[in-house]
């Protein structure tokens, strides 16, 4: 298995704009087959949603279930915590094996500290913001993180509406600090995915589209990568 390091490098390197599936719309029953579906299908990392019933009206999952994957794949797991109090378990989810932790402004309206010390344990560090918050909220954060996660919906449940004015919050943040990576959850599909690529994002989380009743995921990232490219143009 790799190291978090390696993993790290693994992401860095993967071109951009980079397509992050949400394991949160998988079979639990059957996960391990499920993250080898999205290797052979191209994925280059997945995304995990972890919601505590309070920050967000929806449970999922936690650090010893997280524990339990990080030996089946040498996925980087991109941990999007949405938790009232994330910096409690920090230090499980980083044993657990994440290895970019997000949380939101909305929980922790001053986050410097708890920014540096998830780089201090190795991971990378993010902060999200839903919709109704304000751009205003992350900006004085900018040189403290290595990604912006912006909402396109309000979280907690996938299969949401995508929510386009949230993309003037991607503008701004892009033309403050011009080589960030900026990240977007809600609602993505290729009929969005090339007007989120040109506004300046450079990962798309994407849930629901991906998990196709047929189990063609390739075919789903596939008509994804034909709408960035689009987008690029």
């Amino acid at each position: 298995m790799k190291e978090r390091n390696q993993r790290l490098d693994f992401l860095d390197a993967a071109p951009r704009p980079l397509v992050t599936p949400s394991i949160l719309d998988c079979d639990f029953s059957r996960v391990g087959e499920e993250l080898d579906a999205l290797e052979r299908a191209g994925a280059l990392a997945v995304h995990l949603d972890v919601m505590d019933g309070h920050f967000v009206p929806n449970l999922s999952y936690g650090p010893p279930v997280i524990a339990d994957w990080r030996p089946r794949t040498d996925f980087p797991f991109d941990a999007h915590l949405m938790m009232s109090d994330p910096g409690r378990y920090l230090e499980a989810f980083v044993k657990a094996g994440c290895d970019v932790i997000t949380f939101h402004i909305e929980a922790v309206p001053d986050p410097t500290e708890l920014l540096r010390t998830i780089r201090r344990s190795g991971c990378r560090a993010a902060l999200a913001l839903n919709p109704p918050t304000a751009l205003e909220a992350v900006l004085p954060y900018l040189a403290e993180v290595d990604k912006i996660l912006v909402m396109s919906v309000m979280p907690g449940f996938g299969g949401q509406s995508f929510e386009a004015n949230v993309l003037d919050k991607v503008r701004a943040i892009r033309a403050a600090r011009p080589g960030l990576v900026i990240a977007i959850d809600g609602g993505i599909k290729p009929a969005n995915a090339a007007e989120v690529v040109a506004a300046g994002v450079t990962q798309l989380v994407v849930g629901s589209y991906v998990w196709r009743e047929d189990g063609n995921y390739a075919a789903s990232l596939a008509e994804l990568a034909e709408a960035i490219r689009r987008g690029r143009i």
